[in-house]
């Protein structure tokens, strides 16, 4: 696959891992379809989805449409176009990727990352069997798709003729089935035009007053029709070099347009939700066809022509009748454009629900969700599972009610962009590693004799890559102590739980292309094997295979008699802790350290040694003796003494000034 030429890149720029917590097969889109291609002789739609799936439908089966879902994507699939008679499949996404697939078994055969940015659109020419791909790195790129199709693992450098000459952003693209002319509209309000045999620049067309978003070229190249976010749909004269027609049927931005075999009638749609069929002849007497429930992104007709699959920013996916043209010539007046000839749609290929909200809780490991059918979900992020589904409850009132006086580190990130709940590690490399929690309290410990800390970050990097084998460093003196015995390898994996082997583990840069994707499960193939060993960024490699802790994080404070304790104040000392140490540890330190009262044993001031706490006995009872013999204060707050150092200088303490604590002794 050409994906696997860019894993060696991962060093020059910071790497941070990603997964999607998801069911493990998504059979509805999440979040709005980007584009739709319609193949005649399989009756097959294929949509490209804002959830980074491709799924493939039986539109025979309407009861049970879905057919397959192709998966490679990290993000939004912004276009597709289906080549060589509906064998292959061209995508192009936000991820910065072109792929290629084999569009009957589903499965990506190469990736082209020469796009710098989002790859927003596709144009093919069917005659000549190339493809045209362009997005906001303002570039456009021709691909001959026989050549596409060839790519192998081994052989995927591929060659490709450039179009220059744009200053914007592009989000449209077009060209005829011969490829004698390519069209590009951008955000620079312009229509510029090449000849894609020899790269020349043909014109630049002005006219719009916004963003040019959908673009149709009839079959010999001589005419353009363009539709814009200013509202208007304009007809053009290549030829001539101008515009020929303006047509105002829409309200709001025009965002797709579709022609019929003819080009005479021009089908649009976009900001405003409806759907206007218009004769270009008398484009003054539009005919609305329907209105959807949300702007429309993409229309495509079936091969009868007596029908549009209609996709929009929701998830549904809708087919409504055309009518027959001789109705468009029937005199029904002013008043009559306005009634939709279509109340309801024909069939509907139904959508699920996109996570719109999201809410953290205190305990930085669940998440409770809320989607666009109001139904609220709890998630556990170490996990990389769904715990719950509360059903469409009050989310603000679940949010309360879990509500816990605890504070733990933010680790991670999350990101709703593909309507699923995408979780970041690694943006920044130290806060993926700044929970440390006590394995008793998380629910993770065997038994609640030994109170181990475990670090969060830690433990979910080694779940994610638990299947990938890694060749074990073996002293010359010692046998081999790997789970394959004499083969020199080593599984990962934590002690305490696994993730769904279905989750999708995506490496990229921060803010930038993706690296790598593949699911848990696959990680111990060979092939994924070496990728994961070009891709892995050090960071990670340090906690999954060297087995290196992460560092405790230091709190600073300081320790002072309470005003009211009759002690005398002696000078300021400034301690340091780890951030997870009690205040039942603190008063310890005072009552044994500070007031002279107790043992010499250990104390909380210092640079605390990492590794395991253990619950002495000894030290138990102290604690227990000590709770009834000095109690510490906050901001004139009595402290439990449960509570640890972070959690007091978050909810209590509440300044960027180093903690302060007091301490009085009980009568």
């Amino acid at each position: 696959m050409a994906a696997h030429k860019s894993g060696g890149q991962s060093g020059r720029k910071k790497v941070q891992v990603s997964f999607v917590i998801r069911d493990e097969v998504e059979r509805r889109h999440r979040a709005g379809v980007n584009s739709l291609q319609y193949d005649a002789h399989l009756n097959r739609l294929y949509s490209a989805g804002r959830d980074s799936i491709i799924r493939i439908w039986n539109c025979k089966n309407i009861k049970e449409p879905y057919t397959l879902s192709m998966e490679h994507h990290t993000d939004w699939v912004n276009d597709i176009v289906l080549c060589c008679g509906g064998k292959n499949l061209i995508s192009a996404s936000s991820d910065t990727t072109v792929k290629v697939w084999n569009a009957h078994k589903g499965f990506c055969m190469s990736t082209l990352r020469t796009h710098k940015d989002y790859v927003k659109a596709l144009a093919y020419a069917r005659d000549r069997e190339q493809v045209a791909s362009a997005g906001l790195d303002r570039a456009i790129f021709l691909w001959d798709v026989n050549t596409l199709t060839a790519l192998t693992a081994s052989n995927n450098t591929v060659t490709t003729s450039s179009l220059n000459g744009n200053k914007d952003s592009i989000y449209s693209l077009a060209m005829n089935p011969s490829g004698t002319a390519i069209v590009s509209g951008s955000t620079e309000k312009v229509l510029r035009v090449w000849d894609p045999r020899t790269c020349a620049k043909l014109m630049k067309l002005k006219g719009h007053a916004d963003n040019v978003k959908a673009l149709v070229l009839n079959r010999d190249g001589t005419q353009c029709l363009s539709g814009s976010s200013d509202g208007f749909i304009k007809l053009w004269s290549l030829g001539q070099q101008r515009c020929i027609t303006t047509i105002r049927v829409h309200d709001e931005g025009v965002w797709a347009l579709l022609t019929t075999e003819s080009f005479s009638h021009v089908i649009s749609g976009g900001r405003d939700r409806k759907i206007f069929m218009t004769d270009l002849r008398i484009p003054e007497r539009p005919v609305l066809i329907c209105e959807e429930t949300a702007p429309i992104l993409k229309m495509v007709m079936t091969p009868d022509q007596g029908s549009l699959w209609v996709a929009t920013s929701e998830s549904c996916i809708k087919n409504w009748a055309i009518p027959k043209r001789d109705s468009q010539l029937a005199d029904n007046g002013d008043e009559e454009i306005l009634k939709p000839l279509s109340l309801k749609p024909e069939l509907v290929i139904k959508g699920g629900p996109a996570v719109r909200h999201y809410h953290i809780l205190n305990d930085k490991r669940h998440i409770l969700t809320k989607d666009t059918e109001n139904n609220v979900m709890v998630y556990d992020v170490l996990k990389a599972c769904k715990l719950d589904d509360l059903g469409q409850a009050d989310f603000e009132e679940e949010v309360k009610k879990r509500f816990k006086m605890v504070y733990v580190p933010n680790w991670f990130n999350v990101d709703l962009k593909t309507g699923m709940l995408t979780i970041h590690l690694g943006q920044d490399e130290n806060d993926c590693f700044s929970a440390w929690v006590s394995a008793r309290e998380a629910g993770l410990a065997p038994n609640d004799m030994v109170d181990q800390k475990v670090n969060y970050g830690n433990l979910l990097l080694q779940a994610l890559l638990e299947h990938w084998w890694r060749p074990l460093q073996v002293d010359e003196d010692t046998e081999c102590q790997g789970d394959h015995q004499g083969t020199g390898q080593t599984r990962g994996g934590n002690e305490y739980f696994s993730v769904p082997g279905h989750t999708p583990v995506i490496f990229s840069e921060v803010g930038g292309r993706t690296l790598y994707r593949l699911l848990v499960r696959d990680a111990g193939g060979e092939t994924e094997g070496v990728l994961l060993n070009e891709t892995v960024p050090p960071w990670v490699v340090d906690i999954v295979v060297e087995k290196n802790l992460p560092k405790f994080i230091k709190i600073p404070f300081y320790l002072q008699p309470h005003v009211s304790s009759g002690v005398k104040s002696l000078k300021k000392d400034r301690l340091i802790a780890n951030d997870f140490i009690q205040v039942r540890k603190v008063a310890e330190h005072v009552y044994e350290k500070v007031l002279g009262a107790g043992s010499e044993s250990g104390s909380v001031a210092g640079p605390s040694s990492p590794g395991t706490e253990r619950t002495d006995p000894e030290r138990q009872e102290t604690g227990s003796i000590t709770e009834d013999r000095v109690e510490l204060l906050c901001n004139d707050q009595v402290l439990d003494s449960n509570m640890d150092l972070r959690t007091v200088r978050h909810f209590i303490w509440k300044s960027s000034a180093d903690l302060t604590l007091y301490y009085r002794p009980l009568k």
